[in-house]
């Protein structure tokens, strides 16, 4: 792990500040739930108002009447644009290794794996130390913590913006056709899960939330069986039920935090029901939003626009945007971990693009099932974390599970049958 080792020397405190994480503060404007109310209404400010003038403009058939500089704006935004053949840019098929030497691709699957490795490793290891620890800690004063979670989906949206941006600038992209607000849905989920996800850890460890999204793919199962009647593999209830044993195993044996009670617990395992929730529906909307003959690219950028915005108003709002800032002037540490977080999650996407584009979904989803697992074990070196024996094969089940869930997909899609389609990967962070 000669990386972590780097950034480890550029910023020492990521494993010092070995102070027990404490709980939340007790003041009822504090309250996770709270929070949560408050951004929701911040998102619902633009949200509302937005789908109320989709409406409208639907009703007067706009796009027949509508005349004037505005028009272009509100066709783009409410209606979209029909595709042209002669527009159409057909996406650049995967390269198969026939095409190249061997070693070539050797060399570009080290490439990527080493590259996502990094990325989102490096990732987790600035997430929990944003969330978890303090900054400015001195001999005669305990420092103070970063609490608002908002803020730093706000950073991560932003740098991810800008380099899709730069992406669909810079290379040639389909024509576009999708309605711009229909990336609103997707987006005001990705943050919801977002903020999510950064929230749990001040309740639950790094682990914990690493299994939990590893696991989700039973309440996904159960969706899918309810909701859409939809059947499913003897295979795929077998790795579902052994999914459910590792997990169980995990948090039944593993000792609990210094911080952890059982309503902290209970705070973070909800917030983990969450995430999971809001970031299925994110996959699925862009499941059908990918209709449109769009780009990942193009995807990244429409879902990132709207994040910033809706982030950028709540914050506003709540008069936080000043106080984040100010943070971040009171200590340059703290600035620039939030910034290489944002630089982490930036690339992570691009490589997630180039791996699947080169080496298919099943790759892509080998390598990142090894990097939760390689995220756990750094985060028990790093920041202390306790797992028992029966905790680690715990662990060790549920990735099994997964890696046993790639195989089986592979051989059926070798038998020519249809397997069960792999999730969006666009907004993995």
């Amino acid at each position: 792990m000669w990386w972590a080792v780097v950034v480890l020397a550029a910023f020492p405190s990521l494993g010092a500040g070995g102070e027990t994480p404490e709980a939340p503060p007790e003041s009822w404007t504090q309250l996770w739930f709270f929070r949560f109310l408050v951004n929701a209404a911040g998102y619902a400010s633009f949200m509302v108002p937005g789908y109320l003038l989709v409406q409208y403009f639907r009703r007067k058939n706009y796009l027949e009447t509508g005349r004037g500089l505005c028009f272009p704006l509100v066709k783009a935004c409410v209606f979209g644009n029909e595709p042209k053949a002669s527009d159409e840019v057909p996406l650049a098929p995967r390269t198969e290794a026939a095409e190249t030497t061997p070693m070539w691709q050797a060399l570009k699957l080290l490439f990527c794996a080493t590259g996502l490795q990094v990325s989102y490793l490096t990732w987790g290891v600035l997430q929990e130390r944003v969330m978890t620890r303090s900054y400015g800690a001195t001999a005669t004063s305990p420092g103070e913590r970063f609490t608002d979670s908002q803020f730093l989906v706000l950073m991560n949206r932003v740098l991810a913006l800008i380099v899709a941006g730069l992406s669909c600038v810079l290379c040639k992209q389909p024509r576009h056709g999708a309605p711009m607000y229909r990336y609103s849905f997707a987006s005001l989920s990705n943050v919801l899960s977002s903020w999510c996800q950064y929230e749990a850890l001040k309740f639950v460890s790094f682990p914990t939330q690493v299994l939990a999204k590893a696991s989700k793919v039973i309440p996904v199962m159960l969706m899918g069986k309810l909701v859409s009647r939809r059947s499913y593999e003897h295979w795929e209830y077998l790795t579902a039920t052994l999914i459910s044993i590792g997990v169980s195993m995990f948090l039944l044996s593993s000792g609990p935090e210094p911080r952890s009670s059982p309503a902290t617990t209970l705070s973070g395992l909800i917030l983990l029901a969450g995430y999971i929730a809001f970031d299925s529906f994110t996959s699925n909307w862009q499941d059908a939003l990918f209709a449109y003959k769009m780009s990942s690219v193009q995807m990244m950028f429409g879902v990132n626009f709207f994040s910033c915005l809706f982030t950028v108003g709540s914050l506003l709002e709540q008069g936080a945007l000043l106080e984040g800032t100010r943070f971040m002037g009171r200590h340059s540490e703290f600035a620039a971990h939030a910034l290489l977080l944002s630089i982490c999650s930036a690339c992570g996407q691009l490589f997630i693009f180039y791996t699947i584009g080169q080496f298919g979904a099943a790759v892509f989803t080998i390598i990142m099932t090894l990097r939760q697992a390689f995220a756990i074990l750094l985060s028990c070196l790093l920041y202390g974390h306790t797992v028992t024996v029966v905790g680690g094969l715990g662990v060790a089940v549920v990735f099994a599970a997964l890696l046993l869930r790639v195989y089986a997909r592979g051989r059926l899609k070798q038998r020519g049958k249809k397997a069960v389609p792999v999730e969006s990967p666009v907004q993995k962070v």
